[in-house]
């Protein structure tokens, strides 16, 4: 177990061993399940006399294919299963940049969904244009209807206290599930040049991308071999930065010129001008690369696990071993976290308690078990694991990639801006690498307009 393991093993123990009995919402008892909360309004507190039986609520989503199968599934057990009568009706509304602009243009007019998945960064926007609750921890803490101190251990920490406003002064979103950069490597590729493991360091990193591109290897019939294929989004610089003990927002102002920053890009520049990297061609030509055997590695989220997994198995008889890893890092692995959370548009206080307890039912461990093993994605708490074991054993890269989260994490920025300064980011990383240029001035600049571009949203 590296540095943090142990603690974490040691706070599952604790919640596994925490009793579930049917109490109140608050206090230490154990674990609660929402189906069991009172019935009735509650008596007194801020949430005092509001009734959600009988609510319909929309949540719009990015969820498709069998993961809305699934999400469908689990609404239509919700619905049958819970004592207040609330429907939820999920509502996919295409791609995480779509429900943004949605969401953008709907909140002015107040035609908006009960509940949203929304990133960090979206969602301070919402709620700098005063279309989220005033503070989703009324619901969270409430005496009634909220999680109780059991129950609030049990979340992952950094996942639990990740959708705060920047200031911290009120939550604007809840996580039902997370994400991790992740380096997905061929081990029996590397197993021919000679490696008995991934690469802990960039300079390893170089050494077997360019082994891989010169010398090949068994699995691949072409001449054409490439050790990585370069994403450029802002994702992959923050994860790269963070690896190297850095940050790309602090104190409120964006800096890319860090020594962390720019040797990161300058690392993969040089890479892609010595020829042992590429850039991406076309949509997911990085992860079709790596599954067909011509690229080494492949970074990107954890969430695309299932993906990888069906495209190798697909491409070979014989699928080569594969595995997932750290980022390489400088002195220990700090790994990049992220996912969208879900969000309480301000609508009616009936409907928003409606929204919340289906928040709390989601991510019930019995619930996060199942929805792991369907999406991949990783279980906000800690005890989720307690019912993994068989994901675990079918599934041995999700495990790679569960034990990567287990050490020490960082977040991308969650101000409003982001969005906007995430392609400026993406822009000047694909400039660099196809159009050349000093590293270091274009990093200045770029710094000099994501605060110009910060500035103008905090007017």
């Amino acid at each position: 177990m590296r540095k943090l393991s142990v603690f974490v093993a040691l706070v599952l123990v604790i919640a596994l061993a925490v009793p579930v009995l049917g109490v109140s919402a608050q206090g230490d008892e154990g674990f609660v399940h929402t189906f069991d909360l009172p019935a009735e309004p509650a008596a007194d507190g801020p949430l005092a006399g509001v009734d959600p039986s009988g609510q319909t609520i929309t949540w719009w989503h990015q969820h498709s294919g069998q993961r809305e199968e699934f999400i469908n599934s689990m609404i239509d057990e919700f619905n049958a299963g819970n004592p207040w009568g609330i429907t939820v009706e999920g509502s996919l509304q295409g791609g995480y940049g779509d429900i943004y602009q949605k969401m953008i243009a709907a909140i002015p007019t107040g035609d908006v969904p009960n509940l949203v998945v929304a990133y960090q960064n979206n969602a301070q926007a919402y709620y700098q244009a005063g279309g989220l609750v005033e503070d989703m921890d009324v619901y969270v803490t409430d005496s009634q209807w909220g999680l109780n101190e059991a129950e609030v251990a049990d979340f992952i920490p950094g996942f639990y206290t990740q959708d705060y406003t920047s200031d911290g002064s009120a939550r604007i979103g809840f996580p039902p599930n997370r994400s991790t950069e992740s380096l997905y490597y061929n081990a029996t590729a590397l197993a021919e040049l000679g490696y008995d493991a991934p690469p802990a360091t960039w300079q390893e990193f170089h050494d077997m991308a360019c082994a891989f591109t010169e010398q090949g290897w068994s699995g691949y019939e072409g001449d054409d071999t490439i050790g990585y294929t370069v994403r450029t989004d802002a994702s992959f610089i923050a994860a790269g930065t963070f690896a190297a003990g850095g940050e790309i927002y602090s104190d409120g102002e964006f800096d890319f010129t860090s020594p962390a920053t720019v040797d990161f890009i300058q690392f993969m520049v040089d890479l892609y001008n010595e020829g042992c990297a590429e850039l991406v061609a076309e949509q997911y030509g990085d992860q079709n690369n790596y599954i067909a055997g011509r690229a080494l590695f492949y970074t990107g989220s954890s969430s695309g696990l299932p993906y990888i997994k069906s495209g190798i198995e697909d491409a070979f008889a014989e699928p080569f071993e594969w595995h997932v890893g750290y980022i390489p890092y400088a002195d220990v692995p700090v790994q990049n976290i992220y996912g969208a959370s879900v969000s309480i548009p301000k609508t009616t206080p009936e409907g928003e308690l409606a929204a919340w307890l289906f928040v709390r039912w989601f991510t019930e461990p019995e619930q996060q078990a199942r929805w792991a093993e369907i999406s991949s994605y990783f279980p906000v708490r800690f005890s989720t694991a307690e019912g993994m074991g068989s994901l675990f054993e079918d599934f041995p890269q999700y495990e790679d990639a569960w034990n990567v989260i287990q050490g020490e994490t960082a977040v991308e920025p969650q101000v409003a801006s982001y969005d906007v300064v995430r392609d400026e980011m993406a822009a000047t990383f694909d400039e660099l690498l196809a159009g050349g240029g000093d590293v270091q001035t274009a990093l200045a600049d770029l710094t000099a307009e994501a605060n110009d571009i910060q500035a103008s949203f905090s007017e």
